[in-house]
């Protein structure tokens, strides 16, 4: 019966490692030992890293780097007014955790912004990281409210 504390591998599955470089009566060789002539793969304590070309300039330096990527860029998931007022019954509450799970946002990245093309005609509680000039006023026209759930700096404010 197999139990936990019985595991073994199938017979003959497993193979030991092959020492090589231990002279001819070993039976894995005595000069080359399967390592092929000279070279620094026949050399002992070689660890060659991935993508290295002997020498060569490599793949990632031949060619120009052009641009420029900001690490420190925060990008939010968006969606527009209309499509919550297509989505939602007045009264309701919208947050980044219901638009996922209503599938409206795939990928919530660093949070949510809410923009503001399309009409919005019902009163809902718009809770959000960000929100756009027009999205807040329609959003507070319409009867409801637009709550910022952290407060994020602008990168032109001086903390």
């Amino acid at each position: 019966m197999q139990r936990l504390d019985n595991l073994r591998p199938t017979p003959g599955s497993k193979r030991g490692k092959k020492r090589v470089g231990r002279g001819y009566s070993s039976g894995h060789g005595g000069h080359e030992s399967g390592k092929g002539t000279k070279g620094q793969n026949s050399r002992s304590g070689v660890t060659v890293r991935p993508g290295y070309e002997g020498g060569q300039t490599p793949f990632w330096m031949r060619f120009p780097k052009r641009g420029f990527h900001n690490v420190a860029r925060v990008e939010y998931a968006v969606v527009n007014v209309g499509e919550l007022d297509a989505r939602f019954e007045a009264g309701d509450e919208v947050s980044l955790a219901v638009l996922t799970h209503r599938g409206l946002i795939k990928d919530p990245k660093c949070g949510l912004k809410v923009l503001g093309e399309g009409e919005l005609t019902k009163a809902l509680v718009v809770r959000a990281d960000r929100f756009s000039r027009t999205a807040k006023e329609k959003i507070e026209a319409a009867g409801g409210r637009a709550e910022t759930t952290q407060p994020v700096a602008d990168p032109g404010e001086e903390a």
